[in-house]
């Protein structure tokens, strides 16, 4: 018996090589896929509860109480490839065939493999296709004393076809302006319109957004992608899903997702994520 298919969205254990074939062609209306970095390392978050306790704590809170940091779970996963583009290659080639005509494809990643991946990109959707290579900025974490410290992401806009795509300008979140009094009062109020670098924090660590995940993109960044590239009602896709957030972002803003991904655990951080979309689940 075929499974019912929710009005929102699915989301599907399994390995998305198996999976994207049985999605028809020309059906997704937008991608963002944010793949692992190939970073050579693992990719690790320790789960946490606090408990108060003056003799052993080992950090303080409110008023000086004393607290100890418990670990109750583990999640992470090996992020090294011998061939990372060949890793890459079949993927995309599927993407490109299950856009709609005038879809777009997020690809984010780092700078340890983007330069590789835009040349894979121009071969399977045509250098024409390129649009924009938007940097993801932001100021967190440790400082190396030996280089520039890297604070930003890379993500590569590419369009099924170069002269037709969605672009809905009206729907961007404008920015303050650095000097307000310069531009005047209404122009001040209204704010600019973002660049191709986008400042925006990383998920706080003990933020209301945070589920866990390992490499947890920020609600608001998938949002603005969401409102721009995507219509209200269509159909929205992440073949590398992790935590579900571009789920989340499709969902808030009236959109359906398609959400795939082989690990166990992110499966479940999306299932208790989406519950308030009522996501259709499976697993392949």
């Amino acid at each position: 018996m075929p499974q019912e298919k929710s009005r929102v969205g699915e989301i599907i254990l399994g390995d998305n090589l198996a999976v994207l074939p049985e999605i028809p062609t020309e059906s997704v209306d937008l991608i963002y896929v944010d793949p692992p970095f190939n970073t050579g390392r693992r990719q690790e978050r320790v789960r946490l509860r606090t408990v108060a306790d003056e003799a052993a704590g080992d950090r303080t809170g409110f008023q000086g109480r004393r607290y100890r940091s418990i670990p109750v779970g583990r999640q992470g996963f090996a992020d090294r490839f011998d061939d990372f583009i060949a890793f890459l290659r079949p993927r995309i080639k599927e993407a490109q065939r299950i856009l709609v005509p005038d879809g777009s494809f997020f690809l984010h990643l780092d700078c340890r493999e983007v330069h590789y991946a835009k040349v894979l990109l121009d071969e399977i959707f045509g250098r024409r296709s390129f649009q924009n290579e938007i940097i993801w900025a932001y100021d967190y974490g440790g400082r190396s004393r030996k280089r520039w410290p890297a604070k930003h992401d890379n993500i590569l806009w590419y369009t099924k076809d170069p002269r037709r795509y969605t672009f809905n300008y009206d729907a961007i979140d404008r920015i303050p302006y650095m000097a307000p009094k310069l531009v005047g009062p209404e122009k001040a109020a209204r704010g600019k319109t973002p660049t191709d670098v986008w400042w925006h924090t990383i998920v706080p660590t003990a933020g209301r957004e945070k589920t866990g995940f390992a490499t947890q993109k920020p609600l608001g960044l998938l949002r603005r992608i969401v409102r721009v590239h995507s219509r209200p009602g269509e159909l929205l896709c992440d073949f590398f899903a992790g935590s579900g957030t571009f789920g989340e972002a499709a969902a808030r803003e009236g959109r359906r997702f398609l959400m795939i991904d082989d690990d166990p655990e992110a499966a479940a951080i999306m299932r208790r994520r989406l519950a308030f979309a009522e996501p259709v689940y499976r697993e392949v």
